[in-house]
């Protein structure tokens, strides 16, 4: 698979911290044949948790959303990059984002088993169009 770089709309939404309530959101996305790209959990306070969603289709989602009593906040903006699998296949990631001076904030990664990568990558806002830029050469 070659490499996929793009950037991608994300949104958080606050939960109660208790059992069942991403399963609840998940459900109900599912429901509504909302595909998410990415979801991550956040520990938050002792009685909430934020949730990280990455739509395929943000306008699917807040519309999907409209009315559940979750309040979605963002969009923000994040980069996702999908490749092949190989030792070190993150290094040249960071060394143009390095070389460009660009910081990277957070990041996650995950192997799919298959031979596959998925990586979301966090910048400030004014560098996510500048490091797309750079990692597509």
């Amino acid at each position: 698979m070659p490499r996929i770089i793009r950037a991608i709309d994300y949104y958080y939404v606050k939960v109660a911290d208790r059992p069942g309530e991403a399963c609840r959101v998940l459900r109900e996305l599912a429901g509504r044949e909302v595909n998410l790209l990415v979801f991550h959990v956040i520990p938050g306070s002792s009685s909430s948790t934020q949730l990280a969603l990455f739509p395929e289709d943000p306008d699917n989602m807040v519309e999907a959303l409209d009315g559940s009593g979750l309040d979605l906040n963002g969009p923000h903006r994040a980069i996702l990059i999908q490749g092949d699998d190989e030792l070190g296949a993150l290094v040249e990631i960071h060394r143009r984002l390095y070389d460009a001076g660009i910081n990277v904030a957070s990041s996650s990664g995950i192997s799919d088993g298959s031979m596959g990568y998925g990586y979301v990558v966090y910048l400030r806002p004014e560098d996510i169009d500048r490091a797309v830029s750079i990692l597509q050469v």
